[in-house]
């Protein structure tokens, strides 16, 4: 049987080196993408997976990596930013929004679209997006969610516009094997957030570790956490 080969993008650290290395443990030869050589090549040795350097904002860096998989099971899009710090969202600089989608919403779609080719060789291939709580509108929209009173601009759009492109991906391959969904890690303790989450990175890599080794007959363009579905 051919080992199925998962790229994790910024997978060096946090939720994505754990499902790294979730995936890793489940046999499959994982890619740890990231920018850093140094950090990715540590966090890959560490877990017994392999480096791909790739920055998911450079188009160079993206295509040099594409041309090095040949067949790819599995892409998870886990590199993402939050730069708010507590910021209102009508004192968030436009210059923050555009920082933020370019890593969670351009980097997402330009290297889904480069490693495409990879994943159509595939038999049956995974996408999985990282997404977020903060991102459903379905939350946000009522004043008593948790959600509701963490109004985070740029962070909080992106993943909404993430769910959006999930779904995008997903009704254009629903004819395909190649599943595409979203998953909610959850609030968990990572650089991103300062380590203020309750959550644990182990805990936040189980719905997209999930989705990502869904059998044929898994959903697809479907949003979960590790409980099952989350309101859009």
């Amino acid at each position: 049987m051919t080992t199925k080969t998962a790229l994790v993008t910024g997978a060096n650290k946090g939720i994505g080196l754990e499902i790294a290395r979730q995936l890793r443990a489940l046999g499959l030869h994982v890619l740890v993408g990231a920018r850093d050589p140094l950090r990715g090549k540590e966090a890959a040795t560490a877990i017994g997976a392999e480096f791909l350097q790739l920055d998911v904002t450079d188009p160079d860096s993206i295509a040099a990596a594409a041309g090095q998989v040949e067949v790819l099971d599995v892409l998870v899009n886990n590199a993402g930013i939050l730069l708010e710090r507590g910021a209102l969202p009508s004192a968030t600089p436009v210059a923050m929004l555009r920082e933020t989608f370019e890593v969670n919403v351009l980097g997402v779609v330009a290297v889904t679209n480069a490693f495409l080719p990879a994943l159509r060789r595939a038999p049956s291939a995974r996408i999985v997006n990282l997404g977020s709580g903060l991102g459903s509108l379905a939350f946000t929209a009522d004043p008593s969610h948790v959600y509701a009173q963490n109004p985070l601009l740029a962070y909080n759009s992106s993943k909404t516009a993430l769910a959006a492109v999930t779904l995008s991906y997903a009704n254009e391959l629903r004819s395909t094997p190649i599943k595409v969904n979203l998953a909610d890690p959850g609030y968990c303790a990572t650089d991103l957030n300062f380590h203020s989450g309750p959550r644990t990175p182990t805990q936040g890599a189980t719905a997209a570790v999930r989705l990502a080794t869904l059998p044929d007959d898994g959903p697809t363009g479907a949003f979960h956490d590790e409980d099952g579905v989350v309101p859009w």
